[in-house]
């Protein structure tokens, strides 16, 4: 025969904190996020908004 558990006892079962598990893989991966917005950042506060790159006029005539 089974016996009920204490609701006592299961409540404090389930207010039990369970510490996830911390892996290398997601910090580096966050700092390598993080570096590569810094980076990203900083060239738009170097080059600005107002900053065009134009494409060349092409020198040499196509002749056939």
């Amino acid at each position: 025969m089974t016996t009920a558990p204490d609701p006592i006892h299961a409540a404090r079962e389930a207010l039990t904190v369970v510490e996830p598990r911390v892996g290398v893989w997601g910090t580096l991966g966050a700092a390598a996020l993080a570096a590569t917005a810094a980076l990203l950042l900083a060239g738009v506060m170097i080059l600005g908004p107002g900053v065009a790159i134009e494409d060349p006029v092409p020198t040499a005539s196509a002749e056939l």
